[in-house]
């Protein structure tokens, strides 16, 4: 990193923690004065305590570790405005999180759970309006010529040309190429729509690199045939010390996500298939927690009336405890109240020739295994309360694909439908708030994959908001 890009990150670090001062100053007064405790005049009149000033600088420490680990210091060059954003609200998550553990911890009254929310929707709002003005002056630089970077392409083939039609096409990041390098070849027609040519055969690239500046090299080589040329290139480029960018869909693969991680003193190049980065799961997991508990408490007088109704209409247990699939395929037991008679699981058999499902899961509408009241709980989801318990025990999510109980998963014949066991199962998810069973099986699982692709923490807000109403509308519950 030069002492250029140093400062600059220096600077909006500075800028962050500022912001965050003063949103966290901001709320807390509008509050106040929300309240009639205190006016605006008296409250920025008050003095500090060294105690609570200390807390505080505690706080922001605690913040900047957070946007730190969302990887908000990172080069932006090449990212889109709505990964920034993703990881602006992230970013802010994390910090609410961070201030409600230190007031519980230091009995801060002024932070509440209307300030926590206050703080953070107007600071992911403020940051986040922050980060496109500054995206939006560094484009206009770029576009007029400043703070540009250059960058070679190894590789005359399609994806050489695709990747370089990529950065044609956006001007405002920066980037301009100089051309290819690669021997003349049959292919070489490929580059054309580029408007590029070859500035350089292999021989003369390190004469090439000693006359010119190169700031990047993309490779775009195919590393079966040309593992050696590759090897050669790379090792160039290091002696100069020029940054390479290699494409990461070496083996064709379009769902996996590439990380760079250490392991024994040695770094490896490892595939992600989850959800992605470990600091929004960590989020996810505390978001699980808290709601969870929260849930379980306000909830518990319905989950007692249940529980009595279970009990006096039908015999047997009040909850039903099934084996289910879980991450990566681990096994857990599900807690659920019973809706079906005791044996019903035995009795499956004689009702396999009446399933009206596709693929291996089994639903049948008028199932006569179903009790009086168990009708009513499916129909509501009121028997799947009891699964906030595997969500504290860390079995479950809030959102993420259905646990599938080990009949169903024993039935799948397709290897791609079971990536949706690389994440924990959900109370609820995209198959819940799209019609749930009147919906395919291979709808179902595709809909679970797409989630995994597209997730975020503020798609699983999305899921949360719209399950309530799919369930009071009943929509496809059988």
């Amino acid at each position: 990193m030069n002492d250029k890009r140093r400062l600059i990150i220096g600077l909006l670090q500075l800028c962050d923690l500022f912001l965050i001062a003063m949103v966290f100053v901001l709320t807390a007064a509008f509050l106040a004065e929300a309240k009639h405790e205190i006016s605006l005049a008296r409250f920025f009149a008050m003095r500090t305590r060294i105690v609570n000033f200390a807390i505080f600088i505690v706080a922001l420490a605690l913040c900047h570790i957070a946007f730190r680990l969302c990887g908000l210091y990172r080069s932006r060059r090449l990212s889109r405005r709505r990964t920034e954003f993703i990881d602006v609200l992230e970013a802010m998550t994390l910090s609410s999180v961070c201030f409600a553990v230190l007031s519980v911890s230091f009995h801060i009254r002024v932070i509440t759970v209307p300030f926590l929310v206050l703080f953070w929707a107007v600071g992911t709002c403020i940051v986040a309006a922050v980060r496109l003005v500054l995206r939006l002056f560094a484009a206009q630089l770029r576009a007029n010529g400043k703070d540009l970077r250059y960058m070679l392409i190894v590789g005359s083939n399609h994806r050489a040309a695709e990747f370089a039609m990529s950065i044609i096409s956006h001007p405002e990041r920066g980037y301009r190429l100089l051309g290819f390098v690669d021997d003349p070849w049959l292919g070489m027609d490929a580059i054309k729509p580029t408007g590029l040519s070859l500035v350089s055969g292999y021989s003369g690239l390190a004469e090439y690199l000693r006359r010119n500046v190169v700031d990047e090299v993309a490779f775009y080589l195919p590393f079966a045939s040309f593992y050696k040329r590759s090897s050669e290139v790379a090792n160039l480029c290091q002696e100069h010390g020029i940054i390479m960018r290699f494409n990461s869909d070496l083996f064709g693969l379009k769902t996996s996500r590439w990380r760079s991680e250490e392991f024994g003193g040695k770094q490896y190049v490892a595939t992600c298939t989850g959800l992605g980065d470990p600091v929004p799961q960590i989020v996810k997991r505390g978001i699980d927690i808290v709601f969870a508990a929260v849930a379980l408490v306000i909830v518990s007088p319905i989950l007692l009336g249940i529980a009595i109704l279970v009990k006096i209409t039908s015999p047997g247990p009040i909850f039903f405890l099934q084996e289910r699939i879980g991450l990566n395929k681990r096994r857990f037991r599900i807690f659920k109240f019973r809706t079906m008679v005791p044996n019903a699981e035995q009795l499956m058999s004689k009702f396999e020739a009446q399933n009206e499902a596709g693929g291996p899961v089994f639903k049948m509408k008028n199932d006569p295994r179903i009790t009086p009241i168990g009708k009513f709980l499916r129909r509501t989801s009121i028997d799947e309360l009891p699964q906030l318990l595997n969500v504290l025990m860390g079995d479950m999510s809030l959102v993420g694909p259905r646990p599938l109980p080990i009949r169903d998963y024993e039935g799948f014949n397709e290897d791609w439908q079971r990536r949706r066991f690389s994440v924990k199962p959900g109370i609820t998810c995209l198959w819940q708030v799209n019609g749930r069973s009147s919906i395919t099986f291979e709808q179902w699982m595709r809909l679970d994959l797409k989630y995994m692709d597209e997730w975020s923490l503020w798609l699983d807000l999305k899921i949360l908001a719209k399950t309530v109403p799919a369930v009071l509308r009943g929509s496809g519950a059988v």
